[in-house]
């Protein structure tokens, strides 16, 4: 199978968890209303660990690799972090401030980006970053749809949404495979500038919606989601 082939397939696969968990999303129908809140918050956190677990596990040592000297990435890190809460803060003076759906994009985008660039290189990480990909997908397309739900977005805009993202995704990783590998420092430069980004926004967005008083399940979630993304690369990496 080329190269093309394989990006097109595992981009695809990790989008496709966005509407999927939209799905689920739509057919969730618990009863007791503390479960639900608590399942919801569980979810969050979930979310919150598996972009913990990708950001320090995979994009930051991967990105590393490619920038010299070693002082540089903590620039490039602290700058998508700021480059991120500039964006979050103009979305919200214009009144389209939606966290879920926009740190599902912005995290998403880059790093779809990011696997193309990987299989060009023939990194071994990059069947690890695709499933952390979809298994990210999953909980934020949840959470991007209770959101958009609580917005009186109608279901078939939600979708609509959705599945417009399940294209970006293989465009993006293409983007990343055509002109990112021959430009390694600037693929490094791509992960670590999302890996800023993407910290920004679980402290400022992700973690804060998933904390309940009293509770202790949505906590453990993000354990649990940082723990998964350990295995998955200890399983991958060996």
């Amino acid at each position: 199978m080329s190269d093309t082939l394989i990006i097109i397939l595992l981009t695809t696969l990790a989008g496709l968890c966005i509407p999927l968990g939209a799905f689920f999303a739509s057919h969730e129908n618990i009863q007791n209303q503390w479960l639900e809140q608590e399942f919801r918050h569980f979810v969050i956190a979930f979310g919150g660990g598996i972009l913990l677990g990708a950001t320090t596990l995979v994009l930051i040592p991967e990105g590393s690799n490619y920038i010299e000297p070693d002082s540089l990435s903590v620039v490039i890190i602290l700058a998508g972090g700021i480059c991120f809460f500039l964006l979050e803060r103009y979305l919200g003076l214009k009144r389209r401030e939606n966290p879920q759906l926009m740190g599902m994009i912005l995290d998403y985008i880059p790093e779809a980006i990011a696997l193309g660039g990987l299989v060009a290189t023939q990194s071994p990480t990059a069947l690890l970053l695709a499933v952390l990909i979809g298994l990210q997908n999953l909980p934020e397309g949840f959470n991007s749809y209770k959101e958009l739900q609580a917005n009186k977005v109608k279901n078939t805009t939600i979708f609509s949404y959705m599945f417009i993202l399940v294209f970006v995704g293989p465009a993006a990783g293409l983007a990343g495979f055509y002109w990112l590998s021959s430009y390694q420092s600037l693929l490094g430069i791509m992960m670590l500038f999302a890996a800023g980004g993407i910290l920004y926004l679980i402290f400022q967005d992700i973690a804060p919606q998933s904390r309940l008083e009293k509770h202790w399940a949505p906590p453990l979630g993000a354990v649990l989601g940082f723990c998964l993304t350990l295995y998955g690369q200890q399983l991958l990496g060996h």
